[in-house]
């Protein structure tokens, strides 16, 4: 968020003037007034916090001094210092309850609702059968099963410091089909199940047996930044997500050398993630599950 708190001031500089605007911006847990000159070139930036002044241009040293101190002291006398602006704007879900806790939900839990709610009767069921016609409901099983089983692979990381969490129900009956959680990031694990079939991933779309283009990597992107926006909604700081995307049952997996973007597993490779760490601080990973496991927070996303 970036807000102007001062038209500017004219400094003297080198026997003439100089017009230092100061803007704040408030991100990724950080609150900053930034000097800058009429061109917008930053020139200087305070930590509303702590004070700490840092000049970026040698050149106007005593000008962006003069100025942010003179900032910093007019924002201490108007905001009590019980109540900071980031304490005001931040937002809180409300306590936890039962109803809301997506821990307790199973690997596929999302697949079997639809299957329990829309799911075929038993004459539908052997008219498909006879025609050998697949269904929707045939990819909701196969999809079922498949979360089920890479579900399993990452329950086991529990025992490794990790937090998993499946079937994450967002907006427009859609769902996240895991997230990862641990001190080496939050991972968005979406599960493909392709029985018996040969898969290549590009950069952007995959091909099951040498057939049309799926746009799998490119969603997978999405859904990761999708992931990381509510996650540093509610955190206060930045919350790196990556994508993943784990095949299962196929009979061989190749990737490009150049695609980098998307991390991409068979269900018994995703072990590979265990001993990540570096990325979140054991407070921030305990952070990010509470937020991550709470219905509400997911329910505009």
């Amino acid at each position: 968020m970036r807000s102007i708190v001062g038209k500017g001031e004219r400094r003297e500089h080198r026997g003439g003037f100089v017009e230092l605007h100061i803007t704040r911006w408030k991100r990724y847990g950080h609150d900053r007034l930034y000097a800058n000159l009429p061109d917008g070139t930053a020139v200087g930036w305070a930590d509303v916090r702590t004070g700490d002044i840092t000049v970026m241009r040698a050149e106007y040293h005593h000008d962006v001094l003069a100025v942010l101190k003179q900032h910093l002291q007019d924002l201490t006398e108007t905001v009590p210092p019980d109540r900071t602006p980031e304490a005001e704007v931040r937002p809180i879900l409300p306590p936890l309850t039962p109803a809301d806790d997506l821990a307790v939900n199973p690997p596929g839990q999302s697949l079997r609702d639809l299957l329990d709610e829309s799911g075929p009767g038993l004459l539908e069921r052997v008219v498909s059968r006879l025609l050998r016609r697949p269904t929707e409901w045939d990819s909701w099983r196969k999809g079922l099963a498949g979360e089920r089983r890479v579900g399993v692979e990452l329950n086991r990381l529990g025992r490794r410091g990790w937090h998993v969490l499946h079937s994450i129900p967002l907006a427009n009956k859609v769902d996240i089909d895991h997230l990862l959680i641990g001190l080496g990031g939050v991972f968005s694990i979406n599960t493909k199940y392709h029985h018996k079939r040969a898969v290549w991933v590009g950069d952007d779309s995959v091909k099951v047996d040498h057939g049309k283009p799926a746009p799998y990597a490119r969603k997978s992107r999405a859904e990761a930044k999708r992931v990381m926006r509510v996650l540093e909604h509610y955190c206060g700081f930045p919350v790196p997500v990556e994508p993943v995307l784990v095949f299962v049952g196929v009979t061989d997996l190749k990737v490009v050398a150049t695609q980098l973007s998307v991390r991409v597993y068979q269900e018994r490779q995703v072990a590979a993630l265990a001993p990540l760490s570096g990325v979140l601080t054991a407070e921030q990973v305990e952070q990010v599950y509470a937020v991550a496991r709470h219905r509400q927070a997911w329910s505009r996303a």
